[in-house]
Parts: C-alpha cells; structure tokens; sequence
C-alpha cells in the first residue's frame, strides 16, 4: 500500500497566509525535504506574524502591571494558544489580518486614552 505524500494547497488563502505559502503552489509532496521546508517555514512566519499581533492586541488592551512571573505565564499561555489557533484556522480564516486590525484599534484607543489622561493633569494644574 502507497501512503498519500501530496497535501493539496488552498487557492483561496487570505492574504497573510497567501503571502507567506506563495512560493507552494497548488500541492506540497510531503516526501520533497525542499517543499516540506518551504511549508514548515511558511507556517512558521505566519505563526510570529499572529503572535506578534496577539501580544500587540495584549499590550494595547489588556495588559495590567504583573509581577514578571505572572506576565511569564501569560506570554507562554498566549504563545501556546496562538499556535493551537495558526494551526487550526490560520489558512482558513483571517487570523494575522484580524488581529492586525484589534491592534491598530487597540493602539489608537491607548493613544487617545494617554492624550486625555495628559489632558486632564493639565487642566487640573491650571485650576489650581
């Protein structure tokens, strides 16, 4: 019996995902070491390119003052859980692109917030 060695690539990737597997094509033979590492190191930039927006998204909504072992734990979960998800939905579904999207709106709203805050301190040392 002849084990299956080819993996058919999606035609539809969302674009993140599309830019990092276009060097594929429309299969990867699994028993080819070259594809294999054009697959592996694919998957492996589209992996970093979600957790960095992942912690993004963290540091600019989220993130509270912790004792470095509790921040320690937090990363390693965050990396665990993004891994677990870029290799469930991160070819079928807009991951990268969706967590780009909730950092920039994340960040504008921790600017806006930090400019008001600044704001306030002024206005209140003036009334003084």
């Amino acid at each position: 019996m002849q084990r299956e060695t080819v993996i058919q690539v999606p035609d539809n990737l969302w674009p993140v995902a599309d830019f990092f597997m276009k060097d594929l094509g429309g299969e990867v033979n699994v028993a080819d070491d070259g594809e294999m590492a054009i697959l592996i190191r694919g998957f492996v930039l589209l992996y970093l390119t979600v957790a960095l927006f992942a912690i993004l998204a963290y540091k600019f909504g989220f993130a509270k003052k912790l004792s470095p072992i509790k921040s320690l734990i937090i990363y390693i979960l965050l990396f665990i859980g993004v891994f677990i998800l870029t290799l469930i939905f991160g070819l079928n579904l807009p991951l990268a692109e969706s967590l780009f999207i909730i950092a920039v709106v994340m960040g504008i709203y921790r600017l806006r917030l930090s400019q008001e805050r600044k704001q306030n301190k002024s206005n209140e040392k003036a009334e003084q």
